[in-house]
């Protein structure tokens, strides 16, 4: 708990309010096949937390009822949950976008061979973590081998069409820092990235997300244990820019943890900060009075503002490029 503790202090972020609900994003568990160093879930093969097939017909339920056009399901490894295929299943029947956030190593495991296949028999939207397009950067922060299993994956992905213009099959990628820093321009870095994974192993994608990493949870254990806690907030404080705070995701999004209960977003159901303060279940969530309500705030929130502003669907803005030195 040491490293949660500063984060639910009294902060100065600006107050946010609801706008119209367009995406859920489901959390369908915490445990992983892989433990990230940049992960804010603290997810890894150890966690047992899963939602239940109860759940998962409470929340189809309750998205009948919304107005929602987007189903964004993550974890953990959001696959690993036996009940997934049912629910993307259950959302396209709704007629809803179903993005999977994917960590394209799932992929390799052994029960999940047919996944690809399945992903793209659905035509749903991959959103997969590759931190950069350099093997020894990825293994150093996901672990060793991760990054020739993630290129075997994406080969796959391709064959089936995945990140082909044509196709309708999207495939996003997810570049994280490899510490206490903020990302570098997005629109710069996707250049290289399509560049460098075509021209080393033939692999396309459709868009590049950066995504600074948030001062919660592992990440957040370890720059509390480095002392880079206090300077990495000071950083993203002093990169905060208000143009984005019209753009950040919790604004048209919510959040459903294992267990059906809301946030106003993933970063705020790590940190157990329920939607509008009282802790209810989606059951419970009437969507039409969603608009207007207040957005639960805390330091954290920076993360997503800072420079170019960071969410689940990448930048928010153009970087300023004067974002102020980054800690060691």
């Amino acid at each position: 708990m040491h490293a949660l503790l500063p984060l639910v202090r009294t902060s100065d972020f600006p107050n946010l309010t609801r706008g119209r609900l367009e995406t859920v994003q489901v959390n369908l568990g915490y445990r992983c096949n892989q433990a990230c160093l940049h992960c804010h879930v603290n997810a890894s093969p150890k966690r047992k937390e899963m939602m239940t097939r109860e759940t998962v017909e409470q929340v189809l339920a309750w998205l009948r009822r919304t107005p929602a056009s987007t189903l964004d399901l993550t974890g953990g490894a959001p696959e690993m949950n036996p009940h997934f295929r049912y629910l993307v299943d259950g959302g396209r029947e709704l007629g809803l976008h179903v993005i999977d956030r994917c960590n394209l190593t799932i992929l390799e495991e052994p029960g999940y061979e047919d996944l690809a296949d399945f992903l793209a028999e659905r035509r749903v939207e991959i959103t997969a973590s590759l931190p950069c397009y350099l093997e020894d950067n990825v293994d150093r922060q996901r672990g060793d081998g991760v990054f020739q299993a993630s290129i075997r994956g994406l080969g796959r992905l391709n064959a089936l069409g995945y990140g082909s213009p044509d196709s309708g099959l999207v495939l996003n990628l997810v570049y994280n820092p490899q510490g206490p820093t903020l990302p570098p321009a997005q629109a710069g870095l996707e250049a290289d990235y399509h560049r460098e994974l075509d021209a080393r192993y033939g692999i396309r994608f459709n868009r590049l997300y950066a995504l600074a990493n948030m001062p919660i949870q592992r990440f957040g254990s370890t720059l509390v244990s480095r002392g880079q806690f206090e300077p990495y907030l000071r950083l993203l404080k002093q990169a905060h820019r208000e143009e984005n705070l019209e753009n950040v995701m919790c604004r048209s999004l919510i959040s459903v943890d294992w267990q059906g209960y809301v946030h106003d977003c993933d970063f705020n159901q790590m940190l157990g900060l329920p939607l509008g303060g009282t802790k209810r279940h989606v059951t419970e969530i009437d969507a039409a009075a969603l608009p207007g309500q207040a957005i639960i705030t805390a330091d954290h929130c920076y993360g997503c503002t800072a420079d170019a502003g960071s969410s689940c669907g990448g930048a928010l803005s153009g970087s300023t490029r004067n974002a102020p030195d980054q800690p060691d």
